[in-house]
Parts: structure tokens; C-alpha cells; sequence
């Protein structure tokens, strides 16, 4: 199963978020000024501005993040993002579609008397299981939480011309 760009691109996010959020006063609370802005992430990430910017609203809206405007704004993940389910989260993004599409403009003509369509359908239940008791707290811890705090500190470091 391949996830969908936005799902990836979700997860990333609020990946980098979290350890922004931790590396603020050590006691996991946000550093005063320090949130990353939505450009700044998408740098990080490697991203278009407004495909981070499309993820972005969507965590938004789904209470993960906060976006704060003006003068020490930016992104900041809220205590459901930090404790978010990664099996929850891709189910959002990547809807509740299966795997494979038996019907539509053309349908399949082995349908009727299939069962790769159920086995295929149990495998993708397995996939999110396997994601259900894992939060995004989990997926930042180190290795993963220090490499993404270089990506950080690499973007803000000197710039060489």
C-alpha cells in the first residue's frame, strides 16, 4: 500500500512540529517566537509552499495544529496532534476507499465471485492496526526527533554563496 502525498506529507509535518514544540524549554512547552512558520516547514520538508500550506489547513481543521498570525506565530501542535493516533490520521487522509477498485467505469468482471477484493480489504484493516497504537509522540522519539531538529538548524544555519 502506497500512501497518498498529502497523507505523507501530514505525517511529516506534524512530525516536525512535534519536536519544535519539545525543543522549545525542555519541559515540552513552545519556546516563545520559536513555532515554524508554514514556509519554513515546507523548506524543511522539501515541499511546495502550497501543498504544505493545503496540509497545514487540513491539521488545522481537524484540531492537530494551531496557527497563530502576526509577530511569534507559526505552527504549533496541540495536545491532540501530540497524542494523535498515525493509524487515525491516515485513515483521514487517505479516506475509506479500498485498495483496489472492483467497480466504477469499468468494473471488474470477476466481481461477482472474487476474494482477493476481502483479502486485500483485511490486509489494509491489518495496515492501520498495526498504525492504530502509535501516536505521533512515539514516531519523534530519537533517532527520528534529533535528525529533524537538524533539519531545522540546517535551514537556519549560514548561508554560503
Amino acid at each position: 500500500m502506497r500512501l497518498l502525498h498529502s497523507t505523507d506529507l501530514a505525517l511529516r509535518m506534524l512530525m516536525r512540529l512535534a519536536v519544535a514544540d519539545s525543543s522549545g524549554r525542555g519541559d515540552g512547552a513552545p519556546a516563545t517566537g520559536s513555532a515554524p512558520t508554514t514556509r519554513q516547514v515546507a523548506e524543511d520538508m522539501a515541499v511546495p509552499y502550497t501543498h504544505a500550506a493545503k496540509v497545514a489547513a487540513r491539521l488545522t481543521h481537524l484540531g492537530l495544529v494551531e496557527a497563530r498570525r502576526g509577530r511569534g506565530g507559526g505552527l504549533v501542535l496541540t495536545e491532540a496532534g501530540r497524542t494523535a493516533s498515525v493509524g487515525a490520521l491516515v485513515r483521514e487522509f487517505e479516506g475509506e476507499g479500498d485498495v483496489v477498485e472492483c467497480e466504477g467505469a469499468t468494473p471488474c468482471p470477476l466481481n461477482s465471485g472474487c476474494r482477493l477484493r476481502g483479502a486485500l480489504r483485511r490486509a489494509q484493516e491489518a495496515f492501520y492496526a498495526a498504525l492504530d497504537p502509535v501516536t505521533v509522540e512515539d514516531i519523534v522519539a530519537s533517532p527520528t526527533g534529533p535528525l529533524l531538529l537538524g533539519l531545522a538548524s540546517h535551514r537556519s544555519g549560514p548561508k554560503t554563496s
